[in-house]
């Protein structure tokens, strides 16, 4: 099992991530991998609610020290999508917002703080929290920041020291 990985564009120019083990499903040029699906989130009260419509460019998991804190655990599953898939489609005025880093922009309910989504304007895409997005069939291609993390996970995927070239990092990657 090496530890190699590939960035490819798929149909709509955005990036997926996938393993070595991954190639074979690899989607072909004017093959999508599912249709043009819309899932539906909210933060905590139901105040701000969200949709997302298509395929995420990327999946994985982030073991950023910035991420386990905003997601109160060792790990933070992470969708990528790129910004316009995503649409408020209630409380706009309701969305709080919170800028740790440069890179990021964390994304909140007002009222009662519930976490919805990360805007990464430097790679141009949006990270919506795959737990608030339950309907998505969530499949990790890749860790990032595995330098930072705190829990050793053993699942064969690509585990880079911080972030793919292609997305601003090293592009090295770890042993698992």
């Amino acid at each position: 099992m090496g530890s190699s990985y590939e960035l490819f564009p798929c149909e709509r120019e955005s990036l997926l991530v996938v393993s070595a083990m991954d190639r074979a499903r690899k989607p072909q040029r004017g093959i999508t991998r599912s249709t043009a699906q819309t899932h539906k989130g909210a933060c905590f009260c139901g105040e701000v609610t969200v949709e997302v419509t298509g395929d995420p460019a990327a999946m994985g998991y982030c073991h950023c020290a910035s991420c386990r804190h905003g997601s109160a655990g060792p790990v933070n599953a992470f969708t990528l999508w790129k910004p316009d898939a995503l649409k408020i489609t209630q409380g706009a005025t309701q969305l709080g917002t919170y800028h740790q880093t440069l890179i990021s922009s964390r994304q909140c309910g007002k009222q009662c703080g519930g976490h919805l989504f990360t805007q990464h304007p430097t790679m141009g895409r949006v990270d919506i929290y795959a737990a608030l997005i339950p309907t998505l069939a969530f499949e990790a291609g890749v860790h990032v920041h595995y330098q930072e993390t705190v829990l050793h996970i053993h699942d064969g995927k690509p585990k880079m020291k911080d972030r793919p070239a292609e997305m601003g990092g090293s592009g090295v990657l770890l042993p698992e």
